[in-house]
């Protein structure tokens, strides 16, 4: 255990983080998901829901302002403008500590490839179906 970090965070998933760079992403899935298939490194965090794993890890990482576009999550099917209580959840949760940034949605096979192509795979317990998303990690600016 630590002072301040979120005892969630397993070692494993600490060392991710602190491993990643700019522009790396991770992908924080649901239990259902096939994510031994998809990952190329998988953390596992059983028993634990997404939005609390979310919340954890958005408390250490910064997300990238250097592109528009830096937050991703799955849809139900192919509606995109369809959002699931879990999405609603997991959208508060990053406004809390990303306000300036949109979650977008990403359909289908364009969410698989991006969560193949990601850093990590953050396999939760989440029961909600497509209670996916994926996080791009952006700077620590130095201080001035």
């Amino acid at each position: 255990m630590l002072k301040g970090i979120d005892p969630l965070l397993s070692p494993d998933l600490l060392a991710t983080l602190r491993a990643m760079g700019h522009g790396d992403e991770i992908a924080v899935v649901d239990g259902n998901y096939p994510a031994l298939e998809h990952a190329r490194r998988l953390v596992r965090l059983d028993g634990h829901g997404i939005v609390a794993v979310i919340n954890a890890i958005l408390g250490l990482m910064p997300i990238d302002d250097f592109v528009p576009e830096a937050i991703f999550r799955s849809t139900v099917g192919a509606d995109a403008e369809r959002l699931d209580p879990i999405h609603q959840q997991m959208i508060a949760c990053c406004a809390r500590h990303e306000p300036e940034r949109r979650v977008v949605p990403l359909v289908g096979e364009d969410f698989y490839k991006r969560v193949k192509a990601a850093h990590t795979v953050v396999q939760t317990g989440e029961p909600a179906l497509y209670a996916n998303i994926i996080l791009r990690k952006g700077v620590i600016y130095p201080q001035t």
